[in-house]
């Protein structure tokens, strides 16, 4: 519990700390709910007018844990309309789990408690709706599990409010 406090502190600061630069799809900072294979929050803030650090809380339906991830993503005009972002980007996360309900190569680890790291990936596609301000998306986001090891897809849809 100490790690997660740690953590979520730091993400909080980074978020703070980074200057306020207006997006090119016209908003620097989004709350919001993110549905999918691994569910839970979402916040993006943009650093730059192309650049946003996205932090995710996440809890997942087939392995019950939760996770927090950081990427790092770039973002640009997609299909020449306004408004419609495609992104990408790299980062990383870390997962808590009950041994009980986590998988790992055909087997399972009923004693433990698991603490996971991983690399992750992202490309995805956003609409921003001016006149309410929100924003639609959908996204795939590799990871890879680091020493347990296993690599997977993750795919999810959010919305955000947007600020």
């Amino acid at each position: 519990m100490k790690i997660f406090t740690k953590l979520t502190f730091a993400l909080a600061f980074i978020l703070c700390a980074a200057t306020g630069a207006q997006a090119q799809s016209g908003y620097s900072t989004g709350i919001g709910l993110r549905g999918g294979i691994a569910s839970g929050l979402t916040v993006k803030h943009f650093i730059q007018s192309d650049a946003a650090i996205e932090g995710i809380l996440s809890t997942g339906f087939k392995y019950r844990g939760t996770v927090i991830t950081v990427l790092y993503e770039k973002h640009a005009q997609a299909f020449n309309t306004s408004g419609l972002q495609w992104y990408y980007g790299l980062g990383g996360h870390i997962g808590f789990w009950d041994g009980h309900d986590y998988y790992d190569r055909g087997h399972r680890h009923y004693g433990d408690n698991v603490v996971g790291l991983g690399v992750d990936g992202i490309l995805g596609l956003e609409y921003y709706i001016r006149d309410i301000p929100f924003t639609i998306g959908a996204d795939v986001k590799p990871y890879f599990n680091i020493p347990r090891g296993g690599g997977f897809w993750d795919t999810a849809l959010h919305v955000r409010y947007v600020f």
